[in-house]
């Protein structure tokens, strides 16, 4: 299982969602970054082998940020 983990603090909001497509760790780490680069995010943990990307905010990150933060790297968020 491969996977990129950023530092959290503790009382954070979490957001879990599914990315479509990712087959490396490049992968991996262009969502991270698309994601990471949203105001408010703090860090975020991508699972490759499953697909599992997990958001640690300090503030409410919408659905729509994370899609389109999804497609700048070149993937696809999967419908809730």
């Amino acid at each position: 299982m491969s996977s990129v983990s950023y530092r959290r603090e503790p009382g954070k909001i979490d957001s879990e969602y599914t990315v479509i497509g990712m087959t490396c760790e490049h992968c991996v780490r262009s969502v991270s970054t698309e994601i990471g680069k949203l105001p408010g995010v703090q860090a975020v943990e991508v699972d490759l082998a499953t697909g599992a990307v997990r958001v640690h905010s300090d503030t409410a990150v919408g659905r729509e940020q994370v899609a389109a933060a999804v497609d700048e790297a070149g993937y696809q968020l999967a419908k809730a």
